[in-house]
């Protein structure tokens, strides 16, 4: 699975996992917040201006969630004159925050490096008549 996140999360070959997956805390093992609710919560969020979800276009480029159930994101957007720029990382840690065990949300801004089409997922080129 961690694989295939990779793989979707950044296509970069010179990334570290560590950077792309997100980082288990101790208690994930004891229930706690994983990244695949992360995902799941993530992939509600959709850009108002393509039919896809931010997870799924490849906006997200790394998380880590914190022994005390903070988690701290990573993203982009597909251009940095993006209009909603400043409303759709809220939108996102309002998401993450919904997640049970999530004790905070914050999401980062991060341009490098860029977004580009390579970053969409197969689902994300299914729905958008790209395969």
């Amino acid at each position: 699975m961690l694989e295939r996140m990779a793989r979707l999360l950044h296509k970069d070959e010179t990334a570290e996992p560590a950077q792309v997956a997100a980082a288990p805390s101790p208690q994930a093992s004891q229930g706690a917040v994983t990244d695949e609710q992360l995902i799941t919560a993530i992939r509600t969020v959709y850009d108002p201006e393509i039919p896809v979800n931010i997870y799924d276009l490849g906006l997200i480029y790394g998380m880590r969630i914190g022994d005390d159930g903070g988690v701290e994101i990573d993203m982009t957007l597909t251009a940095p004159a993006c209009p909603v720029a400043g409303t759709l990382p809220r939108t996102v840690e309002d998401a993450v925050r919904q997640v049970p065990g999530v004790s905070s949300a914050k999401v980062e801004l991060v341009w490098d490096p860029p977004w580009t089409p390579d970053r969409l997922s197969d689902e994300a080129r299914l729905e958008l008549g790209m395969m």
